[in-house]
């Protein structure tokens, strides 16, 4: 049994590094379906779950201050490769899309909490798995630890994201040579040359790994001290709140252009999943099945939505696909799904993705209240 605090979380690090490096390095087929951040979660859970981790106060401790440093410096750095300008040259199709895809998405939460009788717990789970669904893991855990989800739900709501995730996917690739069908059926005039010649909120040059750190843990320690003069709901909220705020404002900022940004606030995703996982002990999944039936019944109104929305406004499948998956599946899918269709319209599924690490966390939050209070 581990009870130092430090090997604690070398251990967890360990754990990460293993599956980051199965996933980079190697060729590996699951990987295309289920991310790393899945297994991450699964064997940090595991092995807290066969009594390695002591539950000292050394640990309990060093298990918060972690996650309570990490978590605003990440939505900052990830924040910080969004860039509204280039999402604006999109065209109306794909903007039309995207924003019929969140919508849809949200109806698609509140219509099965009512639909289903959430109680709280299933309410703060699908909260944070809205903030998957608009936006990615990240987002998922901002707004989790905002709602003050139990580690034990959240884990229910990861099992959910995978599951139904995995299926979508899968779905949305098989639909891809159907797309000429779908187009005569909504009359939409398929014109995507043009998007082949946007770029993608990438940054190239230097990694400027430890300016980005201090950054990084800079902005960690202003929404910390901010969030003791006033808060927003509570502590966690406010800090998440702020943390996005500044991330947005450094986009518009020479600061995008600090490359790097994006392998950092990875790293310390999979960090902070590691660390939720190895505190999720689940003595039972008795009830799970209905958890991953709510997801599935989600996605079915979300598509239902997207596809009576193509009907009116003549979207091709392109657009709503990679709308939907930019919110489902967010940077490590959308871009493989444009890719399917045309390898030159990547950066569309990129800055689709993208824009997801925004409304993520916003509609996450406000999605996730909507739904605890109807539970209440």
């Amino acid at each position: 049994m581990i009870s130092n605090p430090l090997l604690y979380l070398f251990s967890l690090a360990i754990v990460v590094t293993v599956f980051y490096l199965l996933e980079s390095k190697t060729s590996l087929r699951v990987f295309k379906l289920i991310p790393a951040v899945v297994f991450i979660y699964a064997s940090s859970m595991l092995l807290a779950s066969l009594g390695l981790f002591d539950a000292n106060a050394e640990i309990s401790s060093i298990y918060k201050q972690t996650k309570t440093n990490l978590l605003p410096a990440m939505l900052f750095l990830m924040l910080l490769q969004v860039d509204l300008r280039h999402f604006l040259k999109l065209g109306k199709s794909l903007v039309i899309a995207y924003i019929l895809a969140v919508f849809s998405i949200a109806f698609g939460f509140i219509a099965v909490a009512v639909l289903f009788d959430f109680s709280s717990s299933m309410s703060g789970a699908f909260g944070a798995l809205a903030g998957s669904w608009l936006g990615g893991t990240a987002n998922m855990i901002a707004v989790g630890s905002a709602l003050n989800v139990g580690e034990e739900a959240f884990a229910y709501a990861l099992v959910v994201d995978s599951v139904n995730y995995t299926l979508w996917v899968m779905l949305m690739l098989f639909l891809v040579p159907f797309a000429s069908y779908f187009n005569k059926f909504t009359k939409s005039s398929e014109n995507l040359a043009y998007l082949g010649d946007i770029a993608c909120a990438c940054n190239m040059g230097a990694k400027r790994y430890w300016l980005l750190i201090l950054l990084a843990l800079s902005i960690s320690f202003a929404t910390q001290y901010l969030s003791t003069l006033f808060q927003i709901i509570n502590a966690t909220t406010t800090m998440v709140i702020l943390a996005s705020a500044f991330g947005i404002i450094g986009s518009f900022t020479k600061l995008k252009e600090l490359n790097g940004a994006s392998e950092l606030s990875t790293s310390m995703l999979y960090l902070l999943i590691a660390l939720i996982g190895s505190h999720a002990v689940i003595e039972s999944f008795s009830g799970l099945g209905l958890y991953v039936l709510a997801g599935a019944s989600i996605l079915l109104i979300h598509a239902l939505i997207m596809i009576l929305g193509a009907k009116v406004f003549k979207l091709d499948l392109f657009s709503i696909a990679v709308s939907s998956l930019a919110n489902i599946g967010g940077v490590a899918s959308a871009p493989i799904l444009a890719a399917a269709y045309n390898k030159s319209l990547v950066s569309v599924g990129v800055l689709m993705a993208v824009m997801g690490y925004i409304i993520g966390t916003f509609g996450g939050l406000l999605l996730g209240n909507i739904l605890i209070g109807l539970s209440q």
